[in-house]
């Protein structure tokens, strides 16, 4: 039986979040969704506050996963992410960051601070 993206979606996620969990990360929240768009995991690591993006692909035949993190996209985050701080009222002077988290078949590759607000 073949699963739907949206199964394959959140089994991705949850071995993600499992992966950060062994990195040390501490996770907050799961798919935080708002009317800017949607955020894949928020977790603490150390002093900082980061908002993690998950990207899979089976194999390379549409590109690396990490690639799929067009400019369009960052900046949908980050003002997802924005939101996300003043709905928890987190104080500005909270160091965050964005990571992307790249699932490519067995192979996980996590990308620290991927992308800034610019």
């Amino acid at each position: 039986m073949v699963k739907n993206k949206r199964a394959i979606g959140a089994e991705k996620e949850s071995l993600a979040a499992d992966y950060l969990v062994r990195e040390g990360y501490t996770l907050l929240e799961h798919n935080f969704c708002c009317r800017t768009g949607e955020i894949d995991l928020v977790a603490k690591e150390g002093n900082y506050l980061v908002f993690v993006e998950v990207k899979y692909r089976a194999g390379r035949q549409f590109g690396v996963p990490e690639e799929a993190v067009t400019a369009a996209k960052q900046r949908s985050i980050i003002r997802t992410a924005q939101v996300y701080l003043l709905q928890k009222n987190i104080p500005e002077s909270t160091p965050c960051r964005f990571d992307v988290l790249a699932l490519e078949g067995e192979e996980i590759r996590l990308i620290r601070n991927a992308f800034e607000i610019i």
